[in-house]
């Protein structure tokens, strides 16, 4: 009896624990869920992508990543140029089809400055090191967790604020309640106006122990208009 009764109190307080998790409980059980050995840290390796577009063609992107040495190199063939943006520590080097020497005109032309490959690595790192980077600095993760529908799934929603200088928009990522696999998520510049976008993310694929999304959906907020995938190939 008294075996019987103890498996009915944890049965019952099982459920109503995990109801009242924190956006921090949630993002810990997620990240286990995506990198359980913790090797975003040292990743070392490519990502291949497609990224499509509805209004142009289809774009080829090769990421080459070194986060202990925080090394990041994006090449990317735009316009019927092959364009190399690499950024290690806190220096940048670029090429233009093959070559570093670039004239002016043509840096110009091809958005080839220090600015642009600092952003990129930033843009490229942050979206595929989720949920992992919300472990980093400046990063805010509100308590309260809510159990919501995001495109037709039940899933676990978190806010997330950042510090100032680090950026301004107002996110919410969504995680199956059951994995705690991070499913998609939502961005604001102004939530008020409900401006800004949300990404759908489907299939996984493993790549150095990391389980990463396999394609990528942008969606607006406002209306649902498709904006473009990127795929992992």
């Amino acid at each position: 009896m008294k075996n019987l009764l103890l498996f009915l109190f944890l049965f019952s307080v099982v459920p109503l624990f995990s109801q009242n998790m924190t956006g921090k409980e949630v993002l810990k059980k997620s990240i286990e869920y995506h990198d359980p050995n913790g090797d975003w840290r040292y990743f070392k390796g490519g990502l291949h992508l497609t990224e499509t577009r509805p209004n142009g063609p289809d774009r080829k992107t090769h990421l080459h990543i070194n986060n202990e040495t925080s090394f990041f190199e994006l090449i990317q063939k735009r316009n019927g140029h092959e364009l190399v943006h690499t950024f290690e520590r806190h220096s940048c080097s670029h090429k233009l089809d093959g070559s570093p020497t670039i004239s002016d005109e043509d840096r110009t032309k091809h958005n080839l400055n220090c600015e642009r490959t600092k952003f990129l690595r930033n843009y490229y790192l942050y979206l595929w090191g989720l949920p992992m980077k919300l472990t980093d600095n400046g990063t805010h993760i509100v308590d309260k967790v809510n159990k919501i529908n995001f495109q037709g799934q039940e899933c676990l929603a978190i806010k997330v604020i950042y510090d100032e200088a680090v950026g301004n928009d107002i996110w919410y990522f969504y995680f199956n309640p059951k994995t705690y696999a991070l499913i998609g998520y939502r961005f604001y510049h102004d939530e008020s106006k409900n401006d800004g976008e949300y990404i759908t993310l489907e299939g996984e694929k493993t790549i150095k122990g990391i389980r990463f999304p396999k394609t990528r959906k942008w969606y607006v907020n406002s209306d649902d208009k498709f904006l473009g995938a990127d795929i992992l190939e």
